[in-house]
């Protein structure tokens, strides 16, 4: 039985181990001297149409930015059409955006009935787009949020990918604002900028970025399917159902957008719950791309998800093992002792962030377990079923 503990108790530190420390460094190896295969517009004369998307709820302190950046995109400004749906926004922000119409005919500007959520306002935008003009195989979606500000040449890196005719999804590179490094903000902007990485070396290895970043990606419009009902992770399903169609998903540095991070860790796990909660969705809709002749997408939808959602279980079995042999083993007892005070540690750094004192360090240990307590929780609430999407954005900075 004790040999049977060890298997278990070496299995689930191994899974841990390959999702956040083996597999970036295989991509890393397989990405050296590596260069992009990308087949993108030029100097061609005609661009295809940009359909930019954007859900946005009470976003005053950010929605005039954001704006801005998109008419300044380096881009045909003609061939660029903002849909915006608010659900029912009680502060500026409409009026915001309605005095942008007067001088910008492309702008289309609606107002939700009642609360609809990210995933209801984006169906709702792609059924009113294609009431009007029914989209084409080269038409580009740019899904986005109001926070995410594009810099010039963001439209133009995004959407020069889709000559190539079995490009479905492409990412934008997120540059994450840290105006201090209080709270979880260091920690939160280091998690995404490797994120961007591992992104970028799966789409150069096997045209397979699992899961695009809702801040920011563009996807070929006739891929767009209508986003099921309460579902939270709408960017997820999107680019994988590109993936499952048979097209190609990257992630393109270049294209480069900023976003401000939140420093709040109440406000962050929250939304990690409700991301989480998502993800397991989405695995339960995309299981079958685990199967073998997929190979490199089922290898990274694997390696990079899925290891990765399963992890706050292979916390606890790691522990509960540990535990069990260190009964009989003082190197168990050791690694069992070892884990209790990292989350020990976890919990006491979590009430100096309430002081807003910092130890450098412990921070990066218990967002790491803050992230799986997260993971943890959104699993339960995806078993007792998701009632709404309906979202609460992060307090903005701007």
């Amino acid at each position: 039985m004790a040999l049977l503990f060890e298997i278990f108790f070496w299995l689930s530190v191994f899974g841990i181990a390959f999702s956040y420390l083996i597999y970036p460094v295989i991509l890393d190896f397989k990405s050296r001297r590596k260069l992009p295969e990308w087949i993108t517009f030029a100097g061609e004369k005609k661009w295809p149409d940009v359909y930019i998307l954007m859900a946005v709820y009470n976003e005053e302190k950010v929605i005039q930015k954001k704006l801005e950046s998109i008419i300044s995109a380096h881009y045909p400004y003609g061939n660029i059409h903002l849909y915006i749906g608010s659900d029912c926004s009680t502060d500026k922000t409409n009026k915001i955006v309605e005095s942008y119409q007067v001088s910008n005919p492309n702008l289309h500007f609606f107002v939700m009935d009642q609360r609809s959520g990210k995933s209801g306002i984006l169906n709702f935008l792609h059924e009113t787009i294609n009431k009007n003009k029914a989209v084409s195989k080269n038409d580009v979606y740019i899904l986005t949020d109001a926070n995410v500000i594009f810099d010039k040449y963001t439209v133009y890196e995004l959407a020069k990918h889709f000559k190539d005719e079995k490009m479905g999804v492409v990412n934008a590179n997120i540059l994450n604002i840290t105006p201090n490094s209080r709270g979880i903000a260091q920690e939160e902007k280091t998690y995404i900028q490797r994120e961007n990485r591992i992104k970028y070396m799966e789409g150069i290895n096997w045209n397979a970025t699992i899961g695009a970043f809702g801040a920011c990606y563009a996807l070929r419009a006739v891929i767009f399917e209508k986003i099921p009902v309460n579902f939270l992770m709408e960017d997820f399903y999107l680019s994988m159902k590109a993936l499952e169609k048979g097209y190609k998903s990257i992630t393109d540095l270049n294209a480069q957008v900023t976003e401000d991070v939140s420093e709040d860790v109440k406000q962050e796990f929250k939304r990690k719950i409700r991301i989480s909660a998502g993800n397991y969705q989405n695995l339960n809709r995309f299981r079958h791309l685990l199967h073998p002749n997929k190979k490199g997408i089922a290898f990274a939808f694997f390696s990079h998800k899925v290891l990765r959602w399963l992890t706050p279980f292979l916390i606890i079995f790691s522990l509960i093992f540990s535990g069990i042999l260190g009964t009989v083993s003082d190197f168990y007892s050791y690694i069992f002792w070892i884990q209790s005070a990292l989350i020990v540690l976890s919990l006491i750094d979590y009430f100096l962030q309430l002081l807003r004192i910092k130890i450098p360090g412990i921070r990066l240990i218990s967002y790491f377990y803050m992230m799986n307590l997260a993971l943890l929780i959104g699993f339960f609430k995806y078993l007792k079923g998701i009632k709404t999407n309906v979202w609460q954005p992060t307090t903005r900075t701007n």
